[in-house]
Parts: C-alpha cells; sequence; structure tokens
C-alpha cells in the first residue's frame, strides 16, 4: 500500500464510519473496485482512530460533561444518581457485548467474515431492519430520557457491527430508533456510543500491527490514513446530523440494498 491508497482509504472511512451504510463493507469494496489488496482488518481498525478524534472534537462538550459525571458518581458511591452519570455508566456497560464477542470471535472477523457475500447479505438484511425501525418508532424521546436498560440494548445492537456489511453507526441508529429516540438523537447517541469501542479496537489493532512489525512507509501510511478519516469524519458527523434532521433514514437503506444487491451479482 502507497499513501495514495491510505489517503483514499482514509477518506472512504471518514465519509462511511458515520453514516449508516458500513466503513468496513466500504474499505473491503473499494480496494476490490480498484484492483488494490485487501488493507486488512488491522488497516481498517486502526484509521479509525481518525474518526476517533471527529467525535472528541463534535461532542467535547457531551465527553467532558460525561466523564465529569461518572467521576462524581464514584465520589458520591452513586453511579445511576443523575441523567448524565447514568449515561456514562451506560454507555460502558454498553460497551461489553461488542468487546466479548469481537475478542471471542476476532479470527473468524478478520478472515471469513470479511468474504464479499458475507458483506452482500449484511448490507441487505440490516437495511430492512433499519426501513422496520424508522417506520414503527415513535421516534419522540430524547437521549436523557434513555433507561439503563435501553442504553443496554442499543448497546446490544451495536454488537451487529462486528460482522462486516451491518455497519456500527447502522446498527446503534436502528436501536435507538427501536426505543423512541428521534433520528438527530439516535445518531448523536450511536456517536457517543462508539466512543469506547472505537478506542479500544484502534489501539487494540495497532498493537497487533506492531508486534507484526511495521515499516517506516507503512506508519506514515496509517498517518496519512487517520488524518484522512479525521478531517473527513468531522465533516459527515455535521452533515449526517443536518440531514436526519429533516430527512429519514430511507436513502440509506436504499444504497444499502443497492450495494449489497451490486456485490451478490458481481459474485454470480
Amino acid at each position: 500500500m502507497d499513501w495514495v491508497q491510505a489517503l483514499v482509504l482514509g477518506i472512504v472511512q471518514g465519509v462511511t464510519e458515520f453514516l449508516p451504510i458500513s466503513s468496513t463493507a466500504h474499505l473491503r469494496v473499494v480496494p476490490e473496485l480498484l484492483g488494490w489488496n485487501d488493507p486488512g482488518a488491522e488497516f481498517s481498525a486502526v484509521i479509525q482512530l481518525g474518526t476517533l478524534g471527529a467525535v472528541m472534537l463534535y461532542f467535547w462538550q457531551d465527553v467532558l460533561q460525561l466523564s465529569r459525571a461518572a467521576l462524581e458518581s464514584i465520589w458520591k458511591r452513586e453511579p445511576l444518581g443523575t441523567p448524565k452519570s447514568r449515561m456514562a455508566w451506560g454507555i460502558a456497560a454498553g460497551t461489553v457485548p461488542i468487546v466479548v464477542l469481537g475478542l471471542s470471535f476476532k479470527d473468524f472477523i478478520k478472515m471469513e467474515a470479511r468474504e464479499l457475500w458475507v458483506i452482500g447479505i449484511a448490507l441487505i438484511v440490516l437495511a430492512v431492519f433499519l426501513y422496520l425501525a424508522e417506520r414503527r418508532s415513535p421516534r419522540n424521546r430524547q437521549i436523557g430520557q434513555l433507561s439503563f436498560l435501553q442504553i443496554q440494548w442499543i448497546g446490544l445492537t451495536q454488537a451487529l457491527a462486528l460482522i462486516p456489511g451491518c455497519s456500527r453507526s447502522g446498527s446503534t441508529i436502528m436501536g435507538g430508533l427501536m426505543v423512541g429516540l428521534n433520528r438527530e438523537a439516535a445518531a448523536r447517541f450511536s456517536f457517543l456510543l462508539s466512543l469506547p469501542v472505537i478506542f479500544g479496537s484502534g489501539l487494540y489493532e495497532l498493537k497487533e500491527l506492531m508486534e507484526i512489525g511495521i515499516s517506516t512507509d507503512g506508519y506514515f501510511n496509517l498517518i496519512v490514513g487517520i488524518l484522512a478519516s479525521f478531517v473527513v469524519g468531522y465533516l459527515s458527523i455535521e452533515l449526517l446530523l443536518r440531514f436526519l434532521r429533516r430527512h429519514g433514514t430511507f436513502v440509506f437503506v436504499i444504497y444499502r440494498i443497492v450495494l449489497g444487491t451490486g456485490i451478490l451479482l458481481f459474485l454470480v
């Protein structure tokens, strides 16, 4: 991989990480279309650190408030005493399913699950569930109204993102809609819930790459990919939130079905 490929893949990561269309699927499909080698699950996870930075910068006030609430709840020994502390600890607990399943099936996720037919089917199946969640949700709740158990439900849906093609943002926005969040609130909570997952997986895969051995060019390519995903990811957050204030997720449902069908037809 050269720096141009790393730049392109960083841009792809930044655009698709927060849209409910699966960044992993696009990081697998785009190189295939351009005749490049699969960058691998490790590279895909590490350049997510750029989108992690984008989320933390965009939602820095929320991150600060949640961190402060969590620390104060420890001091007062009341972890669920306030809405903010309940959300902070709910996000921490909601991260457990994807961590446990990710570590348990990491080899399968890195190899067999990255097959194009798996990605194609996952794109279509989650599109159907996202459509149903959009149609059936009352969409009348805000993030602060979530109960601890509802946060755990959204955290559980996040584990679907371990299947390439499902989309972490797609599955959690779907989960948020299912418990009655409005579209923008579902997206905002999806971004906040992503923080520990992206941070943990990015550092874990970076450690894996360093143990295997990375050349100087390899480090440079990673930096290019991370910076590109950071800049583009920040813009993508703003664009998605603006879009969801006025529109539904139907356009993403259609895109997922078209892309998934196209992948499956390509394999025939």
